[in-house]
């Protein structure tokens, strides 16, 4: 028996909710992978590791913001801990491997190319991870071609917002690249969602009643959105972020070195 699944069970209030936490995550991961090219080698890694964390975290709470308005009328639905926080480390893992690429290696069509495959990837690993939590009297299926449709819209959107992270300057551009990206992620989770479909495990009877995940799922966002704003904490009071004064110091570009004190630029 199939089940009657509804992924706006609250209206457009989840995903309007989840698309401004992927722009939220998305804005502060971009500013804080162009703050590591203003740093020393040192801070670098620092700066890097939260606007990879910043990220990831966005993506996954976005994803599970809008699981909170999905349903399936015939049978309620809880999500299992151990694997929905794995989904968080595979997004944070994945995306940071990607950010370290660009951040180290500047923008080249490899970096690129490698960074925003091992980032999408990730994406699209969290996602159907996190999905595989899900706890209902039922098996979960999935049509082949809309989720590697979902895959590529990943691969894409993170491909590009890798590009963006050390290639765009200054805090409008910046606000205009996070928006972008807040469609592309939510837009590859409602695609994968339109893959879904729910075979319920015998007839529902009286006593079965569906209902939204809220309760399972609303204590377990409750450690990333602190995270996020603890980052938005963060990148608020850099005045170099803020201000984008690093814009005009002559650094060199995404990947290139600043010349070393002493030496002159003319040759």
């Amino acid at each position: 028996m199939q089940g009657t699944v509804d992924g706006f069970s609250y209206g457009l209030v989840t995903p309007v909710a989840a698309y401004v936490m992927a722009c939220l995550g998305g804005a502060l991961g971009l500013r804080c992978t162009a703050r590591s090219l203003m740093n020393e080698r040192a801070r670098k890694a620092g700066w890097l590791a939260l606007g990879a964390t910043a990220i990831g975290s966005g993506i996954w709470t976005m994803h599970f913001i809008a699981m909170m308005g999905f349903a399936v009328k015939e049978t309620p639905v809880g999500y299992d801990v151990t694997l929905t926080y794995a989904s968080l480390g595979v997004a944070v893992v994945m995306v940071g491997i990607g950010v370290f690429i660009v951040g180290h290696r500047g923008v080249t069509p490899m970096a690129l190319v490698t960074g925003g495959t091992i980032t999408g990837l990730g994406i699209a690993t969290m996602h159907y991870l996190g999905m595989a939590g899900m706890r209902l009297r039922g098996q979960l299926q999935y049509d082949t071609f809309t989720v590697a449709l979902s895959v590529v819209i990943a691969v894409v959107a993170a491909t590009v917002a890798l590009w963006a992270a050390v290639s765009i300057r200054g805090f409008w551009p910046t606000l205009g690249a996070s928006l972008v990206m807040g469609v592309a992620v939510s837009g590859m989770h409602y695609t994968g969602m339109a893959a879904l479909s729910v075979h319920l495990h015998g007839a529902a009877t009286a006593a079965d009643g569906g209902g939204t995940s809220t309760p399972a799922l609303m204590p377990m966002l409750i450690g990333p959105a602190i995270f996020l704003f603890l980052a938005g904490v963060v990148v608020l009071f850099d005045p170099l972020l803020v201000m984008g004064r690093s814009d005009r110091q002559g650094y060199g570009g995404p990947g290139i070195p600043r010349p070393a004190p002493g030496t002159s630029r003319r040759r």
